[in-house]
C-alpha cells in the first residue's frame, strides 16, 4: 500500500527524498531549486510553512511533492500512478483548496483527474513546458555588445523587464508574487544573481541564474524587450551565462521553454541545450 508521509523540514525531506530525485536530476531541478530556497528561508511567501511530501510503497520512495502557498502544487516523476490518489488526499487534508498543479505530464494528468473526480469542477492547461539540459554551451558569433553583471542602477530596468516577462510568459506568478521579492531572492541567492546584455552602454536583455541542485543550477527568466528581439542578444547572453557557469564548476545548466514558443526552443538547442522532458501546468476551475 503507498502511504503519504510529510517530513518536519526540507532538511529532512532532502535526506530522504534526495537520492531518488537526484536519479533524474534534470527532471528534478525545479523542485531542487524551490528546496534551496527554503534551506535559506523556511517561510519564503510569508503564507505558511511549506507542504513537503514523499509517496512510499513499502521502504521504496515512488514519488515526491513540493508547494509552498500560494503557488501551484510541485509533482516530482513517480514510479507508480498509483501513488496519485493517496497524494491527492493528502493535499486536500492540507489545504482543502488548490490554485493549480505543475509536474510530469503523465503524472500532472492522473493527478488533475484524481482531483478533479473527488473535488468537482475541472481544470485548464495553462503551459506546456520542455525541459532542457546543458553540459557544455557554444555561444553565438558575430553578435554586438557583451555581458556584464547585475548593478545597483539596473534596478528600475529589472523591474520594468521582470514585470513584462511575467506578464507575457507567466502571468500567473505574477498575481502571486510581487516582482521586486522574485529580485531580491535571486540575488540574495548565494549562487544566483542577474546577467545583462550591453551594447554601447545600453542594456539590451536580460537573464538570471539560481536555484541549486546537486550538481546544476536554473537559467532563468530571460528577457528581451520586444523591439529589441531577433537580433541574437538573448542567444548570446544566455550563451555566454552557461558557459560561464559550466567553467565555474557546475556540471549542467537547467531551464524551463513554453512549448508554444518554437523560437525560444530553437535558440536553446543551438547553444547546446538539449530536451530531457514535458512538463505540464494546469489551473483548477
Amino acid at each position: 500500500m503507498i502511504r503519504v508521509r510529510r517530513p518536519p523540514d526540507v532538511q529532512s525531506f532532502l535526506a530522504e527524498a534526495g537520492p531518488f530525485l537526484a536519479e533524474r536530476e534534470a527532471e528534478h531541478n525545479l523542485l531542487f531549486g524551490i528546496c534551496s530556497l527554503l534551506v535559506r528561508d523556511p517561510r519564503p511567501f510569508g503564507e505558511g510553512l511549506p507542504y513537503l511530501a514523499i509517496s512510499h510503497d513499502g521502504e521504496r520512495i515512488v514519488g515526491a511533492a513540493v508547494r509552498t502557498p500560494p503557488h501551484n502544487l510541485v509533482l516530482s516523476e513517480t514510479d507508480d500512478l498509483a501513488a496519485v490518489e493517496p497524494l491527492v488526499r493528502d493535499v486536500r487534508d492540507a489545504f482543502g483548496t488548490l490554485p493549480g498543479v505543475l509536474g510530469p505530464g503523465n503524472v500532472a494528468a492522473a493527478f488533475v483527474r484524481a482531483w478533479c473526480q473527488r473535488e468537482g469542477g475541472g481544470a485548464t492547461l495553462t503551459m506546456a513546458n520542455r525541459i532542457y539540459r546543458a553540459s557544455s554551451a557554444t555561444p553565438p558569433r558575430g553578435v554586438a555588445g557583451t555581458m556584464r553583471p547585475y548593478r545597483d542602477d539596473d534596478h528600475d530596468l529589472t523591474i520594468r523587464w521582470y514585470d513584462a516577462f511575467f506578464r507575457e510568459a507567466l502571468p500567473e506568478e505574477a498575481l502571486n508574487d510581487p516582482t521586486e521579492a522574485q529580485i531580491r531572492r535571486r540575488l540574495d541567492d548565494p549562487e544566483g544573481g542577474l546577467r545583462i546584455w550591453e551594447v554601447e552602454g545600453r542594456s539590451m536583455s536580460l537573464a538570471g541564474f539560481g536555484s541549486r541542485t546537486p550538481n546544476g543550477i536554473r537559467v532563468g527568466p530571460v528577457y528581451t524587450p520586444p523591439e529589441l528581439r531577433g537580433k541574437g542578444y538573448a542567444s548570446a547572453l544566455v550563451g555566454r551565462m552557461t558557459a560561464a557557469l559550466i567553467e565555474g564548476g557546475h556540471r549542467y545548466c537547467f531551464l524551463f521553454t513554453d512549448l508554444a514558443n518554437p523560437t525560444s526552443n530553437a535558440i536553446y538547442q543551438r547553444i547546446g541545450y538539449e530536451a530531457v522532458t514535458d512538463v505540464d501546468q494546469y489551473a483548477f476551475v
